[in-house]
């Protein structure tokens, strides 16, 4: 099985980029990048020092729901490109020892039982193996230490195809 990391949609970041409200209908704040530890959920790239960034809620789902989880995440305050969606651990998630790996059904639900903090050498390894499993239709990958949404992820091809 292959797998696909996804950055956050560009429609969306634009939005956010050119003042849409977050998902707790609050501007997104401006700060200046002192250069560590400010990732983009767009681009899958550290905000340079001296660039600015948006610190906003961001809730990955499409509605609200009692398993639909929001939080902060960063994005540079200026356009900057999607990441490109690839089978290999984006280098930005490569530098933290460990990340939560949850899976989700296709009515955004967890799928109780998948939920773990997986050491990043392992992450490809255990996104397949929840994907593998028909009740989950896609894996959200979060900060262990904060549950900060990371990227999305997803089958390559669809199950059983």
């Amino acid at each position: 099985m292959t797998i696909r990391f996804q950055a956050l949609p560009t429609d969306a970041v634009r939005a956010l980029q050119n003042g849409a409200p977050d998902a707790y209908g609050m501007t997104p704040e401006r700060k200046i990048s002192d250069g560590d530890g400010v990732p983009c959920r767009h681009c899958l790239r550290n905000v340079d020092a001296g660039e600015p960034y948006l610190v906003l809620a961001y809730r990955p789902f499409p509605e609200l729901q009692p398993y639909a989880e929001s939080g902060p995440i960063f994005l540079h305050a200026e356009e900057c490109a999607r990441a490109a969606e690839t089978a290999e651990l984006p280098e930005l998630f490569a530098r933290t020892r460990d990340y939560i790996l949850r899976g989700y059904s296709t009515d955004d639900r967890i799928v109780y039982g998948t939920g773990a903090v997986t050491p990043t050498p392992e992450i490809v390894a255990k996104a397949c193996e929840l994907l593998q499993r028909p009740d989950v239709a896609y894996v959200h990958m979060r900060s262990a230490r904060n549950n900060c949404y990371q990227c999305r992820i997803e089958r390559d091809e669809p199950l059983g195809a």
